[in-house]
């Protein structure tokens, strides 16, 4: 009997072309629902305050948005952070360096300002700080032990004003100093080796490679610190300087009983500063950010290379050399340096 095996398609037998794969996308449902009712909850809000809700008063709002007393008050805020956040990066910078210091006098010193200055509210310290013309009546100077060269009254010397910028900055330099010493410690320690090698001192060394390095880390806290240090400025009633975009507004709602509308006045006003603060923000942590989130360009060999056989017949246009062993010859690379013949 003889048995007839088909051993498949052969190379000529035609297959049907598979269809191209159609890609279905997938549905959240419940995704959508879930935003549908977070847009109707915002709608009914906002038609509630606007229309069913007389406390908020928004003719006041607009009446007071851009009254003399509150422009002033915000641009005392803005100097009360500006002034406070100098001073705390320098002072920042100053007590990162001594926590890093060998010195376990200076070391311990640091310790103790970032312990107790981060340890106690803002508040207690802004009160402490309107008290000191109260505690120290007066300032004398003079060689210890003597009579006094001269007296200076406290209260002529240090202002409500000063008092505040100076329970702020010293607040927030123990934050800023953990800032920027977590930003020094990011760097990797060969580029302080390679800059000693090269023969930079300390001050070269910090300003032209660690510090440009460090900034990547410390600009994006620094950032929220100013954003946070606007918003504190409102507590410096405390000390009590009441010229500022908070105190003024509290003032305004004493007269008129609205403390509502006022409130809405300050909030917009502190809005406004902190959106354009964090759009400063942004700019500069994409200025010290270049190049890190770049990928490399491939590199490409600048020669062309093929394969090297070893050749087994002779060919007069590729010489071949014996091996080092005295074994099998081989062709050595032609025609262009690297190899690669054209």
């Amino acid at each position: 009997m003889t048995h007839t095996h088909s051993s498949g398609a052969g190379p000529d037998a035609s297959h049907p072309e598979s269809a191209p794969i159609e890609a279905i996308r997938l549905r959240h449902p419940w995704r959508t629902v879930f935003a549908v009712v977070l847009l109707l909850l915002v709608a009914l809000f906002i038609y509630d305050a606007a229309f069913n809700r007389p406390v908020f008063n928004w003719g006041e709002v607009g009446k007071y948005l851009f009254d003399v007393r509150i422009v002033s008050g915000a641009g005392y805020a803005l100097q009360l952070t500006v002034y406070s956040m100098i001073i705390a990066v320098v002072l920042g910078v100053a007590i990162a360096v001594m926590r890093q210091s060998p010195n376990p006098v200076v070391k311990s010193i640091a310790w103790v300002f970032l312990w107790l200055f981060r340890g106690t509210p803002v508040y207690v310290q802004l009160v402490f700080w309107g008290l000191v013309p109260t505690i120290y009546k007066s300032i004398s100077l003079g060689v210890p032990f003597t009579e006094a060269a001269f007296t200076l009254n406290t209260k002529d010397l240090l202002s409500y004003f000063t008092l505040a910028v100076i329970g702020l900055a010293l607040n927030e330099a123990a934050y800023m100093a953990e800032i920027v010493r977590a930003g020094l410690l990011s760097v990797d320690k060969g580029q302080n080796e390679a800059a000693t090698a090269l023969g930079l001192g300390w001050w070269h060394t910090m300003s032209r490679v660690i510090l440009p390095q460090a900034m990547r880390v410390i600009i994006p806290p620094t950032g929220n610190e100013v954003i946070s240090m606007l918003k504190t400025t409102s507590l410096v009633t405390a000390v009590p300087f009441t010229l500022d975009l908070y105190g003024r507004a509290r003032d305004i709602s004493a007269v008129t009983y609205q403390p509502v509308p006022m409130l809405i006045v300050a909030s917009i006003w502190y809005l406004a500063v902190t959106s354009i603060l964090m759009v400063g923000q942004y700019f500069l942590e994409r200025h010290f950010a270049r190049g890190v989130l770049q990928r490399p360009d491939v590199m490409k060999p600048t020669v062309e290379t093929q394969s090297v056989g070893v050749v087994g017949v002779e060919d007069p246009a590729h010489p071949t050399y014996p091996g080092a062993g005295g074994g099998e010859s081989i062709v050595p690379p032609h025609h262009r340096p690297g190899g690669g013949g054209a």
